[in-house]
Order: structure tokens, then sequence, then C-alpha cells
């Protein structure tokens, strides 16, 4: 199989050397995290002349450096190969496997001529340590399963059917390796269930994985759709005949946030310039995971597509809310106000762009129909339509871009335009 590029990684810690912070390299667990490191990046390290005696790697993982588990071994480990003031980068894989790993990685951080980047990803090393931990000692990357462009730069056949493989079975780069879709689907539900499942389990103390899972169908069942605590817990006492606290349901739902499997995109009102606390959207990290726990039924392609466009802007760097536009209109002779939707609300530095993700624009009348919400904004930042089907990018008479999917994924640049 071809070497998959993971250049937008590559290039942040390329970009962050030496910064005198701990680069953290985060994401779900198979997503890619120590082949970035351990390959890519020190492959860069070595053909830009780093000597390969000046870089200190260790996979905490492995049997054989259990040893070196134990803070002071870790610390003695690498500063001992430390023989000289020439610069030295230290790469530590699943530095949660240390113990008191915190106070080991801020005494590297003493030692003028290391740099320091470590992996983790498991039960007691998720996103919500970086944060409480390190503060601002730590400069975290966070690597998500491959995009589409990844996927495709590997995939061998034409860009339609890497889009039908693609959200089916996602962008976990060992499925790839797998040759049927009994074994695809198979990896995921064993990935699902035996890694993700199992490390929050673990680092939660809970009692059993029956609610969590229940709680994550629900979630797997709706993306895309507003969801609070609530609705999940009617939902769970409607089909599961099981109660389950509302309290309890959030604290599942933020497990799983802080375990990278999904994200939450809150409710932004654009014209009022505030957030909406609930209910909110959430979408999963990567799509064949979320369509494994619904054993690959419900294959809407028009939600799969919205929640890989919101993967997409994420992995681009930028910030991305759902829009709410209040406008007001007439029913049955009556004044109201009524909410629009804009898909995403994508911030980045001074860009903004307001998304609709659109399953089939066939007529001016869908079109009008979709950038309703656009119209009601009332400002001047760049409003974009992405449909499924190839088109060449256009602008319309509203000033709306119209834009293929696929052109969307596989060339940045073109929203630029």
């Amino acid at each position: 199989m071809k070497e998959i590029r993971r250049d937008i990684y590559l290039n942040q810690l390329i970009e962050k050397q030496w910064n005198g912070q701990v680069k953290i390299i985060t994401g779900l667990r198979r997503a890619g995290k120590s082949y970035l490191l351990f390959t890519l990046f020190v492959r860069y390290l070595v053909e830009h002349d780093v000597s390969q005696d000046h870089i200190i790697t260790l996979a905490l993982d492995d049997f054989k450096n259990r040893q070196y588990r134990q803070a002071e071994a870790l610390y003695d480990y690498v500063t001992k190969r430390i023989v000289d003031s020439e610069r030295y980068y230290v790469l530590l894989d699943e530095i949660q496997k240390a113990e008191d790993f915190v106070d080991v990685l801020n005494g590297f951080l003493h030692i003028p001529n290391i740099d320091v980047y470590v992996t983790g990803s498991n039960s007691k090393f998720l996103s919500s340590d970086i944060a409480t931990e390190f503060g601002d000692r730590g400069d975290e990357i966070n690597v998500h399963p491959l995009s589409f462009s990844e996927f495709y730069s590997v995939y061998d056949g034409d860009k339609h059917s890497a889009w039908d493989e693609y959200c089916r079975y996602g962008g976990m780069p060992l499925v790839l390796q797998r040759t049927t879709d009994a074994a695809k689907q198979q990896y995921l539900k064993d990935l699902f269930r035996k890694v993700y499942l199992k490390d929050i389990v673990a680092r939660y103390g809970l009692r059993a994985d029956n609610e969590l899972a229940n709680v994550t169908d629900i979630v797997a069942s709706d993306i895309g759709s507003l969801l609070n605590p609530l609705r999940i817990a009617n939902t769970m006492k409607t089909i599961k005949n099981k109660s389950v606290s509302q309290n309890t349901i959030e604290k599942y739902l933020d497990y799983l946030q802080d375990s990278f499997l999904i994200d939450k995109a809150a409710r932004y009102d654009i014209k009022g310039r505030k957030y909406i606390s609930t209910p909110q959207k959430y979408y999963f990290t990567d799509i064949g995971l979320r369509n494994a726990r619904i054993n690959f039924r419900q294959q809407e392609e028009n939600h799969i597509m919205e929640n890989i466009i919101y993967n997409e802007l994420l992995i681009r760097g930028f910030a991305v809310d759902v829009g709410v536009v209040e406008v007001n209109v007439s029913e049955n002779g009556k004044p109201t106000r009524k909410q629009l939707e804009v898909d995403f609300v994508a911030n980045k530095g001074s860009l903004r762009y307001y998304i609709q993700s659109a399953w089939d624009l066939p007529n001016r009348e869908k079109i009008e129909q979709e950038q309703q919400s656009f119209m009601a904004i009332g400002d001047s930042f760049k409003k974009i339509l992405i449909q499924k089907n190839d088109v060449l990018p256009w602008y319309n008479e509203q000033g709306v871009l119209i834009i293929g999917l696929l052109d969307f994924l596989l060339h940045p640049e073109c929203i630029e335009k």
C-alpha cells in the first residue's frame, strides 16, 4: 500500500519546533499518531541534518520498555543520552503509560537543549487532561482519522468509488488493510467495543458499559440532529425501557467527547451574537466508527455528508458552530418569529464562512430553499452551498458560492475563489 502523507499534522510539528512547550499529539487510538511521530517526523528530522543519536525515541506501550514506565527510570533514560550541548529531540509514545508523567515532562522543560514530543490517547490521557495538567506548558496537536483527501491519495480507484467506500467505512488507517467488507466491518465494531468503550469504562470506573453503549447508539442514529440529555433519556425510556438520569447521560456525552469519539457543535445565534445552550448537535470523529455502532444500518448519505463536511472543517483548523438566524414571518395572518438554520459557521482568525450541506440542487427553487437562511443573515461574509453532485464552482445572483462536494474535499482552495 502507498504511504499515507499526513502533511497537515507534520507541518504543525515542524512549525512548533523549539517553542518551549511539550508537543502533545492527541486523538483517537489507531488514528495514526505514532506513525506521524516515529515515521514521518523522524524522517523529516533526518532529512534536515539531525543525527539519529540526537533523536531519542521510546514507545512506552512496548513490553520490552516497561521498566521505563517508572518516573525516575524514564527521566534517567532520556537525560543519560544527552551527552553534549547540541539540540536533542525527545519522542515518547503513549506517555500516559509512565507514572507521574506530568512531573517528568515538566522536568524535561528545564533542560534547554531538548525539544519534547509525546503521544497519548487511552483512558488515562484524554483531551481534558491537557488543560488540567499542563496549562500553557503543553501545545496540543489533535490528529483526526484520515480526511477524504488523505484516503483518496492511496485509494485504488476513481474519486466517486472512493467516496462510496469512505462514507461507509471512514478513515481509520488500518481499515485500508482489510480487503473485504466483512473484515472492515468487524475491525470497526471490535475497535469501538474492545478499545474505545473499554477505555472509558476503565477511566471512569463504570460498573458496566451497557448504558454508555446505549447513549452512543442513540447519538450515532441521530448525527446532525438536535439532541440534549432529556431527549436521549426519553428515547432510552421508550426504546430500551431503561430510566437513566439526565445528569448521567450528560456525563456519558462528556466521556465520549473527551475520548475523541464525538464532537459537539454548539448553536450560535448569528444576529444576536450569542450561543444557545441547548439542544446541541453531535458528529462522529470517524463516520466508519459511527456506522459500525449501528451495524451499518441508517446509511442516510445526506447526514453522512454533513458529518464529513464538519470533520473536514475541523481538520482545516476552523472552529465550527451550528448557525441560527431568527426571522419574522407571517403564519395564518399572524406575525411570528421563526428560526432558520445554517449548517455550519466556520471561523478561523478573521475568516468566516457560512456553509450549507445540500444533497441535491436540481432547480432554482431548491437553491432558494437551501439559501433562505443565508439571505436572512445580513452580513458580507462568504456564503457557500456544497452539493453532492459534481458542478463547476459558480456564484449565483445572491453572491452564494455553489460547489461540488468532492471539489470541496479535495481542493481546499476552491472556497477562496
